[in-house]
């Protein structure tokens, strides 16, 4: 059963591995690739501080692996507290906009 549970945890890191070779992720291989939460990259997402491809066809969100990875060698502001600032702006201008 041990050696079992050892060949199981080998194949699963092996699948990781092959999964950051792909250029293209989804959200989910983006998690196992930042490290980053769903709910953080889902929040990156709305407030466009994330390079993402968007298909108007497909409702989810690919992300090409070397945009990702020129965006977080730019050191980006991921903490909750900036996160929060972003959404209350674009939540006010939206308002803005909305009564003009």
């Amino acid at each position: 059963m041990e050696d079992q549970n050892k060949i199981v945890t080998l194949l699963s890191e092996i699948k990781t591995l092959l999964a950051h070779q792909k250029r293209t992720m989804n959200v989910k291989e983006l998690v196992a690739y930042t490290g980053l939460s769903s709910s953080k990259i889902y929040k990156l997402t709305s407030l466009k501080l994330i390079p993402t491809s968007n298909n108007p066809y497909l409702r989810q969100k690919f992300f090409d692996k070397e945009e990702i990875d020129k965006w977080l060698m730019g050191n980006p502001n991921l903490s909750d507290e900036y996160l929060e600032e972003q959404l209350e702006r674009q939540l006010y201008e939206n308002r803005k906009k909305s009564r003009s």
